[in-house]
């Protein structure tokens, strides 16, 4: 039905130059393309990547400016300034992305209303530019030899593209670099826990959204045949997020419908209101601003959730049964020390979280790490896996230093975690999240998922996906959205997404939390095999029936220190491990 519905907008979108509608009609679906180009890039900033500008209208001036100085001073076709266009979009992109992505918070869409108003001021005061009055007499595109000088001969052009763009968009969304837009908006400790560089993930969203306002640009150059830094400024870079939210901030079709419904409502809007209220003034900003308060209370989605809603949902088709199976890293020999940790501290101002804290892990075992509320143990997690840095101490991998790497960096090395809060992507499939922990078993970018030739490699990531699943038990709820599961199921799946990353060390922060019994021993029996198969476990949690029974070694922490190391038998006898738990020693 999805697909027949594309169809239906299609074939409708052809069929309307060549009905006898009137002439504004065309120029009103012309100006709500050129919107939508722009409103597109936005959905992949800030409704996927979580990523707020204010400024996409800076990067249409830049567009359109390009193609009209290149084309009156130069006589340069239209066809190659879209490309100098694109060029030069993308530097300034670089250049703004490299200074502003680093912000977060409040501070990010504050910078980018600042570069909006610099770029718009810059605009209107260059002499070349015309200044406020800016560039007249740009000619039409030709096409085949075709003058597209109106309306109805310039509307095929536009919605090619919007619709190419929109297609490029939803396919680059179901890929690898996909899933790791949607991660970095939960936050950087998960997506780099998965080996995503989330610095660089966040650029590439930047550089996509400013190319595609980029090409909107030079398409409103060359249809509005004059170009001045009026509609760029700061007011259309808010008109172009309220477009995103109005339509559906996460929805890629969600763009077409904000930038309809805005640009149909603010037309007749300022016809209706001057007669109802009885004078003239811009009185559809009022209207707007009301509109977007009651969207954010009452539907944050967006027009097009309701839309989506009442579409039949589609299973992912299971095609990668044949696929070939992913390369697999060499284990260690049983035995041999796969990490080990020296004396690592961890200072929070005056306040010592970890206190000279050693231990090793070998391969083949597991290791138990307990302790009380607040005894270290989530924070020794976090230095051995570069979250934080350590104040002193060493942190080896296979006799490797890496206590002073990134978590991308350590992912990358084999390790691999779970934590003790469940973090995943509700809007994904337990499937989709799973194969997030095989990001860096592939290599496919931008480019080759919009043009649809990473399937092979999606397949392999999927087949890998499921294989996980199924050996958790999880596999009939692959298709799940992940947001649907109960704790339990999602710790589960966080599991399974570790394993998927093909670790030499797995670290497992509270799994059983939330897991019923039959759970608990699925996850034991689990935890049994995959250390036959000489995989390295270090292991927090508070079950103590489960870590008593599973675990080769334990260490006991206690405010920070290590209070003991041995056997489950030995650590079950001593008199200080009762007493740190039970504040006593009988």
């Amino acid at each position: 039905m999805r697909r027949a519905f594309l169809l239906a907008f299609v074939v409708a979108l052809a069929a309307m130059p060549l009905l006898p509608v009137p002439e504004f009609w065309i120029t009103q679906a012309n100006y709500i393309g050129l919107y939508t180009l722009v409103v597109i890039g936005l959905v992949l900033l800030t409704g996927i990547a979580g990523l707020t500008s204010f400024g996409q209208a800076a990067f249409v001036g830049l567009g359109a400016y390009t193609a009209a100085f290149l084309t009156l001073k130069y006589g340069m076709s239209p066809w190659l300034t879209v490309w100098f266009g694109l060029a030069f979009t993308a530097v300034a992109a670089l250049i703004l992305g490299w200074i502003t992505l680093r912000m977060s918070g409040h501070y990010l869409p504050l910078a980018t209303i600042a570069w909006g108003l610099s770029l718009f001021y810059l605009l209107g005061n260059i002499d070349a530019l015309g200044k406020y009055d800016g560039l007249l007499g740009i000619p039409a595109i030709r096409f085949f030899g075709i003058e597209l000088n109106t309306g109805r001969s310039f509307y095929y052009l536009l919605w090619i593209i919007v619709v190419l763009a929109a297609i490029g968009v939803t396919r680059l969304l179901d890929s690898r670099t996909g899933r790791a837009l949607r991660a970095v908006k939960g936050g950087a400790t998960m997506a780099e826990a998965m080996g995503i560089d989330t610095y660089r993930t966040k650029v590439t969203a930047f550089v996509i959204a400013a190319l595609l306002a980029s090409v909107s640009g030079w398409l409103f150059a060359h249809f509005q045949r004059t170009v001045n830094p009026s509609p760029f400024g700061l007011k259309m870079g808010i008109e172009y997020l309220f477009m995103a939210v109005l339509g559906g901030v996460g929805h890629v079709w969600g763009a077409l419908v904000g930038a309809g419904v805005v640009k149909i409502l603010e037309d007749q809007l300022q016809v209706w209101l001057p007669k109802l209220l009885g004078g003239s003034g811009n009185y559809e900003v009022i209207v707007f601003g009301i509109v977007l308060v009651l969207v954010l209370q009452y539907a944050r989605d967006g027009i097009w959730a309701f839309v989506e809603a009442r579409l039949p949902r589609r299973d992912r088709a299971v095609d990668w049964a044949d696929a070939p199976a992913l390369p697999e890293r060499a284990r260690p020999p049983h035995g041999e020390v796969v990490l080990d940790v020296k004396a690592v501290r961890k200072e929070f101002g005056g306040l010592v979280a970890v206190n000279d804290v050693s231990f090793s892990v070998r391969a083949g075992e597991i290791l138990g790490l307990i302790g009380p509320n607040g005894a270290g143990k989530s924070t020794t997690f976090n230095l051995v896996t570069g979250v934080l840095p350590a104040t002193r101490g060493e942190v080896r991998l296979m006799g490797e230093r890496i206590e002073g790497l990134t978590s991308r960096a350590i992912a990358r090395r084999g390790v691999s975690r779970t934590f003790q809060h469940v973090k995943m992507i509700p809007a994904m499939t337990v499937l989709e999240n799973v194969a997030l922990g095989a990001h860096l078993r592939g290599a496919r970018g931008v480019a080759a998922a919009m043009l649809r030739v990473d399937r092979a490699e999606e397949r392999r990531l999927f087949k890998e996906a499921e294989k996980q699943l199924r050996r958790i038990g999880m596999e009939a709820s692959m298709h799940e959205l992940a947001g649907n599961l109960a704790l339990g199921p999602q710790r589960l799946m966080e599991i399974a997404r570790a394993l998927c990353a093909d670790p030499t060390l797995l670290l497992l922060d509270e799994p059983a939390a939330g897991l019923r019994l039959k759970e608990k021993q699925a996850l034991a029996a689990t935890l049994r095999q995959l250390r036959g198969e000489g995989l390295s476990i270090l292991l927090v949690e508070h079950d103590m029936d489960l870590v008593m029974g599973l675990v080769d070694r334990v260490v006991v922490m206690e405010f920070g220190t290590r209070l003991i190391e041995g056997t489950p038998e030995e650590v079950q006898a001593s008199p200080a491990v009762r007493a740190a738990y039970l504040g006593t020693e009988h």
